[in-house]
């Protein structure tokens, strides 16, 4: 049996109500609310060890009648509580009045394993005795979540690894993709840029070229994997969120290119918006932890911002640097070169 515990600190100050309506209805709403969490509750003479009160839900969990409890104490149990269990009871005896004693008891008691936290606190009643005051939470509803929420992250951080392992058959069988992030290559990218380009002059195409840049995270620095498992989640979104016409990249580091083709800015605008909010809500499952990230954007138009690649491409730098100043977890749209007027 294991057991842990600590003294809380002292809770002067409390009173009773005079109004002996409101204590009446205090002293209903008590044993509802006890019931309703399946709590626990036993107070017992510090003198004598008798029980002075257990609630339902005790007395069933004793398997003991309630008057022989009253009488005998611990004595009336067909079997004796675990030494720890009564270390733990005599240690709360101990401490002043008021002082509460928080501790957690995993035990085996009548051939079944049973983990509760349990609050005792040693009360001075108004006749002058002292009675131990004892709550009693199954922890084992909460163990059981803790075990499902495990459970589920495993899960996710599996399907994320196939994943991972799906893009890398992808990019080894010829296909032009980086087989990190199953985004397209940056000799690629840069060929479907110039070729746009070109359409844009011979054609009068437009369209929109975006920096995505991964914002640093809120709280302790990432390790490389969770680095690798951010980077591929963000690809994932990348492509389901583009379309196979557009070209994405992975041009590095921490840092995304997306290539929309015959699109404006105000549309390319409105995508990459609901690209931005989706990496907001997304979580991502590495090492057991779950990770949440959010992105910073630029966003530039061909021919309306720059003709040159050049002076798109720092349009678009300067886009998402003013996005990443405001804090990050936004897009920015590159300012409009407006022509200077000769006098």
């Amino acid at each position: 049996m294991t057991s842990t515990s600590s003294p809380g600190a002292a809770q002067g100050g409390s009173t009773s109500p005079d109004d002996p309506h409101l204590a009446g209805l205090l002293g209903h709403v008590l044993p509802a609310w006890l019931a309703r969490q399946g709590t626990l509750l036993a107070v017992k003479d510090a003198a004598t060890g008798a029980y002075v009160h257990v609630n339902d839900a005790m007395a069933q969990w004793l398997q003991c009648d309630v008057a022989a409890l009253r009488t005998q104490g611990d004595a009336a149990l067909s079997t004796p509580w675990p030494a720890p269990l009564r270390a733990a009871e005599q240690h709360a005896l101990q401490l002043p009045p008021d002082k509460p004693l928080q501790s957690e008891h995993r035990f085996e008691w009548r051939g079944a394993l049973h983990e509760y936290s349990v609050w005792r606190e040693l009360r001075l009643l108004a006749d002058g005795r002292r009675v131990l005051c004892s709550l009693w939470s199954d922890l084992a509803p909460q163990r059981r979540e803790q075990q499902r929420v495990r459970e589920l992250l495993q899960q996710m951080e599996q399907q994320q690894r196939l994943l991972n392992e799906q893009l890398d058959r992808q990019g080894g069988d010829g296909s032009p993709l980086d087989r990190a992030t199953g985004l397209h290559l940056r000799e690629f990218f840069d060929e479907q840029l110039r070729r746009a380009l070109l359409l844009s002059v011979q054609e009068s195409r437009e369209f929109a070229l975006v920096w995505v840049a991964l914002d640093a995270p809120a709280g302790p620095a990432w390790d490389e994997a969770a680095q690798a498992s951010v980077r591929a989640t963000l690809a994932r979104l990348l492509r389901a969120n583009t379309r196979a016409t557009d070209s994405t990249c992975h041009l590095g580091g921490q840092r995304f290119a997306v290539l929309m083709a015959n699109v404006g800015m105000a549309l390319a605008y409105g995508r990459m918006e609901q690209l931005r909010r989706e990496c907001a809500a997304q979580i991502v499952v590495s090492g057991g932890r779950e990770l949440r990230f959010t992105v910073s954007m630029g966003v530039a138009g061909c021919p309306h911002i720059a003709a040159e690649l050049t002076e798109l491409q720092s349009a678009c730098e300067a886009a998402l640097a003013q996005a990443q100043q405001r804090g990050g977890d936004q897009a920015a749209l590159a300012r409009v070169p407006f022509p200077v007027l000769q006098s």
